[in-house]
Order: structure tokens, then sequence, then C-alpha cells
């Protein structure tokens, strides 16, 4: 339901854009990394695949994520587990924040701007909604959207066996990093 919900928000956006043009902005290779700081262990990973886009008009926005595309991890076999035991990716491919950007501010204007971005933020087929404080600089048209923030496993019903219990976190620490441009 979550996937065809923001695809439906993707189509929808995107045929907006000759009646609102230059008001729609969209990220093609934003970045998203994550770690988790276990007593011990340091796991690391991110990806430049973080596709999203922004209608400025009605401040609202739909972000994506292949879990797959994550790179980074100590070994091979710390990725094959991230994919198949925790984040079960052939069953839960993307995860995805779609919502609206509560505070107002100018788009069209230079600036540097701290909002709440809130919305439903879905990984492992669990959708819970957050709100997510983000940083946006605007400069010559392009936005620079920041955020963090932390995700609980237990949340999204990821489970951690006992015996690596000592190596994962059960908070993940997620960093956000994306630039955004009108779309023609």
């Amino acid at each position: 339901m979550t996937k065809w919900v923001i695809s439906v928000l993707f189509l929808v956006l995107q045929t907006h854009v000759c009646s609102a043009q230059n008001k729609i902005f969209e990220a093609r290779n934003g970045n998203v990394s994550f770690h988790s700081s276990a007593q011990h262990e340091l796991i690391y990973a991110s990806s430049d695949h973080l596709t999203g886009i922004l209608d400025a008009t009605k401040k609202i926005f739909a972000f994506r994520i292949s879990i797959s595309s994550f790179t980074g991890f100590n070994n091979s076999l710390q990725q094959e587990h991230f994919n198949e035991n925790y984040m079960e990716t052939s069953a839960y491919p993307l995860a995805t924040f779609s919502g609206k950007i509560i505070e107002d501010i100018d788009f069209s204007k230079d600036g540097d701007y701290i909002v709440r971005a809130k919305g439903k933020f879905t990984i492992h087929g669990i959708e819970q909604e957050r709100i997510v404080k983000s940083h946006i600089i605007i400069k010559d048209g392009k936005l620079n959207v920041k955020g963090e923030f932390d995700v609980l496993l237990a949340e999204y019903n990821i489970k951690i066996p006992r015996i690596v219990s000592d190596k994962l976190s059960p908070v993940i620490s997620v960093s956000v990093n994306c630039v955004m441009t009108k779309m023609l």
C-alpha cells in the first residue's frame, strides 16, 4: 500500500510541473548514511541513491531509497546479513518518507532555514509518523537539504538476535544530505 501511495504522489507531483513551473524540485542522487555504535562493533554504510521530489507551493515532499543500495559495511557478510536477515530487502526493498513541511519558507529567495518535515516514514514494512528537523539552504535556485534522526529498530519490527546484541545498536543514527534542483 505504501509503495502505491508514494508512486501516486510522485506521479501527481510530476504532472503539476507545467502548471507550477519552477515550483517543483527534485533530488536524483542524494546521500543517506547510517551508523550503529554498539559495544563491540561500529557499523557504517551509505548510499547515493536517494531520490525525491518537493512541491514548494504545497510544501509536500516524497523521498525514497533502495535498501539494497547501501554499501560500506565492514565486510560482505555484514552487508548480506543487513539485507537478508535484518532489513529483509527482498520483501521490503524501499525506505520512504513523504509528508509536508510545517514551516512557511520562501523557496524563491536565497536563505538558510531550519524546518520540521512531518510525514510517514516507512522501513521494513512498518509506517510511522515522524517529525524530522531539517536544515535547508537555498542558493541560486537550488536547495541543499540536510537532516539527522534516529531509528529505533524495535519500532520497525527489526529484531536483533541475542548472539549479536553487543555488535548491533538498537538505535541507528541516520543522516540525509541532498541537493534539489528545479524540474524543467
